[in-house]
């Protein structure tokens, strides 16, 4: 078989993958957008190439050799986005885990080394595909060269032959340079002559062959001004005609034998691809089965009834649920570990023991437990009030550990060094797979958790006093998980008949607009079919084509957005896509899993996931309800009180994170405006641009909320200007602005950096901690990316924080206060009651009081509430 090489242009690909994409955030934080988009690119060439042999080169950094001949050459480019930047390490690391050689040298360029190594692969008779964004590699297309050019995406490819060269320009590969040297390269500030464009370059080269020969033969050009320009500016095509060319005399330490593309480490791939969240193409990988670790085996005994004696008065409860969806599982069985020794009982045996059901539920009896809010609704749901909970590993371990995920108790336990415990995975299977065995093979699993949570709690108490961290444990998170199960089993009422009559609603606007797209259209078509759509804007209706994929024309939301000025279709488009998403994945998706006989959701708060602290909800997300489009907060109307005689009642924090900033930041004016309640964000734009508050105006104040809500998301350059669409340099010079006029918000993040640097962390008010192991990286991307943590993990964790000892206050205050009312969810800064109507006073009262006062800060908090008979009616 004839040797085939790849040679990729790392930074090329990876700059166009991070503009083609959205900004995606793995659970971390970390954007992925251009590894996702580097990885599809790779798997894609891995697959139809099949090469032999494999080279990633990268530009080794600012300066070049041929800086030393034009000092303005790539002058002008503006900085690398940070949100690119965090990104370089990862698509590195992509690559050791495919097993693919990547390479760079000082002084040179990429295109230098991709040149270098083509030619000495035409020399022993290599097959050569060259993967770019960067039209300047097309001189490098010969007989045995092909170049494969990305246009607006990552997977479409134009591919250049000299016969596709000719094709298109009329020219040789070779005079690619000399079209260069006349035109120049404004990306990469190359002057080239000034006032000669493309068409007349390639017009010169055709007739005279190279920028040589041209200014050889000037008096032969046809046009007086042409030859005035060519005389003047000799030298500039002479210098631009050098900068274009691409060295293929490299001083390379490495031979093309060593760039040999084998296989890759498909455990290292699977474990980059989770951590970055890229769960599609977790999917497509072919991993095989794992054996089983090897464990140490527990000494248990198998208990057919529950007797007083096993459970003592302190023991360690594990209830194990077969199902993922805990809200309808089954319980498969139980371990108990005591004083007494370690014991499986099967499920009906415990379930139907009075002793049980009696010490279960004695405040004074202690259980230590794993996940204490599943513990107690899987015991719920068989008519037991789990009490007496004082330990729960899963979120002890959550808060030592913040940044891990791990899949289930064996690898919790690891991470605590205890290795007792099997994986899920290896007693019941996986996905599909999963079942429950016989009784003998997974009963030593389930009492291993209960023996191992004995051992957990010793060292994670530990660890957490060590941390300062026992108060947030005990006083915060422990009793958020019970009133966060209280929440779950409530459940929300939901109008079905409503839900219904929205969702016919949605369809008969639907067919509407429908209809006015047909007309405008002049035909009917397939709406959401991107090729027909594509077909009726750009071809039959002559829109600019903005971006083109490997199937024709782009038509994402960001690309429609851009056209929608150009035609009125674009809008009704868009509005379409909306409605339909609606209609599929909120009225269809949430019917879905209405209780039949309750009618209620019970949705399902994550406690321990986000590394800021911050709740998130699924099965179904009930944070996530689209509102900015009016259809879509009509859907809250659906949501209603579960007693005729209530209101759904909602209480919001205002602008928390920005009161958090002002509290740490210590900072005068952003203390002063909230002290004397101003509009934050009038009050900014008026400070930033030196005018009264009454001369600012709403493109001023949209600036300022910009900044304001960016800083809290360590904000960037590029990141504010496409937030506001302006330029990056008027993004900087806006921030800079913000940060002379805020001293203390920059005093903080500078402080905060050098404090995370010193320990390796930043605390929140409350002593909830983030570690952040990039802020010390000798990558200045992966660095950068851990600045911007270190900034905002103050502010988002302690608002987190804030909101959670507020759901424990007003909760103690309802029992204290024997009222009815029941809070019922938590969205973000945001709490939702079902109050009976003879407490709203109460309430009006009450809630924002104790809210206001969850924690001390040199700002107040402020708290506005709203109700009525639906969700929809209290915002």
């Amino acid at each position: 078989m004839k040797k085939k090489i790849v040679l990729i242009d790392g930074n090329s690909i990876a700059y166009r993958a991070f503009f083609a994409l959205p900004l995606l955030n793995n659970n971390k934080g970390v954007h992925t957008n251009a590894v996702y988009g580097f990885a599809m690119m790779l798997l894609k060439v891995l697959k139809e190439e099949q090469p032999t042999h494999l080279l990633v080169a990268f530009d080794a950094g600012k300066t070049t050799f041929r800086h030393e001949t034009y000092s303005d050459y790539k002058g002008g480019r503006q900085k690398t986005p940070p949100e690119l930047s965090e990104q370089f390490p990862y698509i590195r690391e992509l690559l050791k885990a495919y097993g693919i050689a990547h390479y760079e040298l000082e002084n040179y360029e990429a295109d230098d080394i991709i040149g270098t190594l083509s030619l000495k692969a035409e020399q022993e008779d290599f097959d050569i595909k060259i993967y770019s964004g960067d039209k300047d590699l097309t001189q490098l297309a010969s007989e045995a060269t092909t170049v494969c050019i990305t246009r607006k995406g990552i997977t479409d490819i134009e591919e250049y032959t000299p016969a596709h060269v000719e094709e298109k320009y009329g020219l040789t590969p070779e005079q690619i340079i000399d079209m260069k040297g006349l035109m120049g390269d404004s990306s990469d500030n190359i002057p080239g002559i000034p006032g000669v464009g493309e068409k007349t370059a390639i017009k010169l080269l055709k007739q005279f062959g190279s920028v040589e020969k041209l200014l050889s033969s000037i008096d032969e050009v046809s046009g007086k001004k042409l030859q005035e320009k060519l005389r003047e500016h000799e030298q500039l095509a002479v210098m631009s005609k050098e900068l274009a060319t691409i060295l293929r005399e490299v001083p390379l330490d490495f031979s093309l034998t060593s760039l040999e593309y084998n296989e890759p480490d498909d455990e290292r791939v699977y474990e980059l691809f989770k951590e970055l969240g890229f769960n599609s193409l977790l999917e497509k990988l072919d991993r095989p089965a794992q054996e089983p670790a090897p464990h140490q085996q527990v000494n248990y005994t198998q208990a057919s009834e529950v007797t007083a004696d096993m459970l003592g008065e302190e023991a360690s409860l594990y209830l194990e649920m077969i199902t993922e969806n805990y809200h309808h599982a089954e319980v498969a069985g139980f371990g108990i570990s005591g004083q007494k020794g370690t014991y499986f009982v099967p499920a009906e045996a415990a379930l139907a023991s009075p002793a049980f059901k009696k010490w279960a539920e004695d405040e004074s009896k202690k259980k230590s437990v794993y996940d204490a809010k599943r513990t107690m609704i899987g015991l719920r749901r068989h008519g037991i009030e789990l009490k007496g909970i004082d330990f729960d590993v899963w979120l002890a371990s959550y808060l030592l550990n913040p940044s891990e995920s791990p899949e289930d108790f064996a690898a919790v336990a690891k991470l605590h060094g205890v290795s007792s415990v099997q994986s899920d995975e290896a007693v019941y299977g996986k996905g599909a797979k999963r079942k429950l065995p016989e009784e003998p093979e997974y009963a030593e699993h389930i009492a291993s958790k209960a023996a191992a949570i004995d051992l957990l709690k010793a060292v994670c108490l530990e660890e957490l006093e060590a941390n300062h961290q026992l108060d947030l444990f005990y006083e915060l998170e422990l009793p958020l998980a019970f009133i966060l199960a209280d929440m779950e089993s409530e459940g929300v009422q939901v109008d079905v008949g409503r839900l219904k009559e929205m969702g016919e609603e949605l369809k008969g606007k639907l067919t509407a607009i429908e209809q006015t797209i047909y007309a405008l259209a002049g035909t009917e078509f397939n709406i959401n079919s991107p090729k027909q759509l594509g077909t009726i804007l750009f071809d039959k209706l002559g829109l600019p084509p903005i971006k083109k994929t490997k199937t024709g024309y782009s038509t994402s939301a960001d690309v429609l957005e851009k056209l929608a000025p150009s035609h009125e279709i674009v809008e009704h488009i868009l509005h379409y896509r909306q409605l339909g998403k609606l209609q599929s994945t909120y009225i269809e998706g949430l019917l879905k899993v209405v209780d039949a006989d309750t009618h209620k959701i019970h949705t399902r708060f994550n406690q321990a996931l986000t590394q800021t602290g911050r709740l998130s909800s699924t099965e179904p997300n009930l944070q996530n309800i689209p509102i900015r489009l009016e259809e879509g907060r009509k859907i809250r109307q659906a949501f209603i009180p579960s007693a005729q005689d209530s209101v759904i009642f909602a209480a919001d924090y205002s602008q928390i994170e920005l009161r958090v900033l002002a509290h740490i930041a210590d900072d005068e004016k952003l203390i002063d405006a909230f002290l004397h309640d101003l509009d934050i964000h009038t009050a900014t734009a008026a400070d930033v641009f030196h005018v009264s508050q009454d001369e600012v105006d709403s493109h001023m104040r949209r600036q300022a909320k910009a900044v304001n809500f960016g800083i809290v998301y360590g904000i960037s350059d590029y990141g504010l200007s496409q937030s506001l669409g302006i330029t990056r340099k008027e993004a900087a010079t806006f921030i800079d602005r913000y940060l002379h006029t805020y001293p203390g918000v920059k005093e903080y993040m500078d402080s905060i950096i050098r404090e995370a640097k010193e320990k390796g962390f930043v605390t929140t008010l409350l002593q909830r901690r983030r570690y952040i192991p990039e802020i010390t990286s000798r990558n200045f991307n992966l660095r950068g990316f851990g600045e911007r943590t270190a900034m905002n993990t103050p502010i988002q964790g302690s608002a987190a924080d804030i909101i959670k000892k507020a759901m424990i206050d007003v909760a103690e205050r309802l029992e204290k206060e024997q009222l009815q009312s029941k809070l019922l969810l938590q969205v973000h800064d945001e709490l939702i009651f079902e109050v009976p109507k003879e407490e709203i006073d109460t309430m009006k009262q009450l809630v924002p009081e104790v809210m206001e006062q969850a924690i001390q800060l040199k700002v107040p908090l402020k708290v506005d509430y709203s109700y009525g008979p639906t969700w929809y009616d209290a915002k």
